[in-house]
């Protein structure tokens, strides 16, 4: 049930003490002992609380430590590229990771002190730095949570290929980074004030701005005087919307440049949080409102990897009918050949499956997670990746790598793309798919779990299913690992002819999370639902 203040604006009780917050990144010393405490790589990076002791310079200046070691023993002896985002505590996690990297003689490739740096644009800058330096690799981090509350950090690695590290390095660099911490004198540093003037300075902001017409069609754009509306929801495409609108020609306006650490201006989401979720019609609720003054609105959250397209038709587009659009569009207007496929990941909408088939499409299926997406971004073998978290990228017109992570400032102008040249809006084309295919109804369900209880859905198998039917219907599949690279799902998928649910522990926050979808309509989805709850139930009750 959603908050009673729901899609309204934050009061001053729902902002962060940023002081509090700041001080308790270097203040409060994490218990190593304490599993909540340690370092843990989710799906996208370390991220905590520094209050709660799951955020702080300990942890920080081991994890980069770790990083380093990595880095060395795999040979990386490029450029290290560093981005931040505008939470709170990304400035302070970033010059420790400077002081760290500084002390063994890195060469860090950053923004200056006061620019903010989406994910997209150091994935873009590894890739291009490693298509032109065969000898010396790059590598990256960025700083960021992503959306999630103001109270929260994050730190992720981006290895050689430029999208989110896999597993395996990640594991090696988080076991090493708890070493650390119980030894902290065995961590190198030096302060930054010794070395900010030696620190290499990297335009990412220009470099990949002057990029986008190697991806996009941003003639057809400026042609048709498409009227945009940029929302970069206090995040770090906040200059990156205001370069493109000044220097690119594109009629777009930045709807708010404000950068706040609390973000004091946003609406709250669906549970009440702060969160900038801009898949989320709570937390773009401000936007919405606003329809109506642009052909094209887009937001993007902290970090700008995930992406919200606003019509006026249609308020706040879901991702996966966006996606749906979006895989449909570009298979028909760019000439990547047939070798290339369409990723997905196992929670995405069944549309995607339909379009790909009527396109004739190689479908990839993968686990949860951008990183599966990243060795065929690479070779070309996947022209389009895109997850129902609002995050996406794909190839460059002329088949070439754009960037390995999610790329939400792309997605968000390729919706101006597309209405530029089909003279319809994405919601528009998404109503001609339902007409030929169906129209899916899809749900998500999010709850409270703790370290155990994610731990036990994790361990589902098909065992834990002892049903032949799901509302109704025949089961004709219960899935453990993903169809399209064998990889575990770390969770359970359960399909029929007509609907599926997956269940699965979130990897970023303390939830669990149940998708469900049918093309029966909503009471079918809701029947789907009731009996994965149960499931859900059964097995955190054991």
């Amino acid at each position: 049930m959603a908050h009673p203040r729901a899609g309204q604006p934050a009061t001053e009780a729902d902002l962060i003490d940023l002081d509090a917050v700041i001080n308790a990144y270097y203040d409060i010393t994490p218990d190593v002992d304490n599993p909540d405490q340690q370092v843990v790589f989710g799906t996208s990076g370390h991220r905590g609380a520094s209050l709660d002791g799951a955020f702080n310079d300990l942890h920080i200046a081991a994890t980069t430590q770790a990083i380093v070691e990595y880095r060395r023993a795999a040979g990386i002896r490029g450029p290290l590229y560093l981005g931040k985002d505008t939470h709170a505590l990304s400035g302070p996690a970033w010059l420790t990771a400077i002081e760290v990297l500084a002390a063994h003689d890195v060469a860090v490739r950053t923004e200056p002190d006061n620019e903010f740096t989406p994910t997209p644009a150091v994935s873009r800058a590894i890739v291009v730095h490693n298509r032109d330096h065969t000898d010396a690799k790059a590598d990256g981090i960025v700083v960021t949570p992503s959306h999630n509350p103001p109270r929260d950090g994050g730190f992720k690695y981006n290895p050689p290929h430029g999208g989110p590290a896999d597993s395996e390095v990640t594991s090696v660099i988080a076991a090493r980074a708890n070493e650390l911490m119980r030894t902290p004198e065995q961590i190198s540093r030096i302060s930054y004030e010794k070395v900010a003037g030696d620190i290499g300075r990297w335009d990412f902001l220009g470099r990949y701005c002057d990029d986008l017409a190697s991806v996009l069609d941003l003639d057809a754009i400026r042609e048709q005087n498409i009227l945009i509306g940029a929302d970069p929801m206090g995040g770090a495409s906040v200059g990156y919307w205001g370069y493109i609108a000044e220097n690119l020609g594109l009629n777009l306006t930045v709807v708010n440049p404000e950068v706040d650490p609390r973000w004091a201006f946003m609406t709250l989401d669906t549970d009440g949080k702060i969160r900038m979720d801009c898949s989320s019609p709570n937390a773009m609720a401000s936007l919405i409102r606003n329809r109506d003054a642009y052909q094209i609105a887009i937001g993007n959250d902290a970090d700008a990897d995930r992406h919200g397209i606003v019509t006026p038709d249609a308020g706040l587009m879901n991702p996966n009918h966006y996606l749906a659009v979006a895989i449909g569009y570009l298979f028909t207007h760019r000439e990547w050949g047939r070798t290339a496929g369409v990723g997905k990941t196992l929670v995405s909408s069944s549309m995607i499956d339909r379009v790909a088939a009527d396109h004739g499409l190689n479908l990839v299926e993968v686990p949860v997670g951008f990183k599966w997406f990243v060795p065929g971004l690479g070779t070309g073998e996947i022209g389009f990746g895109g997850e129902e978290s609002a995050g996406a990228s794909f190839l460059a017109k002329d088949g070439s790598t754009w960037t390995t992570d999610k790329d939400g400032i792309l997605l968000a102008l390729l919706a101006s793309e597309i209405q530029a040249v089909t003279h319809r809006s994405p919601s528009q084309l998404y109503a001609d798919l339902t007409e030929k295919h169906g129209a899916p109804a899809y749900r998500r369900v999010d709850a409270p779990a703790n370290r155990t209880q994610k731990e036990k859905l994790a361990a589902l198998s098909a065992d834990d299913v002892t049903a032949t039917e799901l509302a109704g219907s025949p089961i004709t599949g219960v899935l453990t690992h993903a169809p399209g690279n064998g990889a575990a799902i770390g969770g359970l998928k359960v399909t029929t002819a007509d609907g599926w649910f997956a269940a699965r522990p979130s990897g970023t926050e303390d939830v669990y999370k149940i998708y469900a979808e049918s093309f029966r309509g909503d009471e079918h989805v809701a029947e789907i639902l009731s009996q994965a709850q149960v499931l859900v139930d059964d097995v955190l009750a054991g």
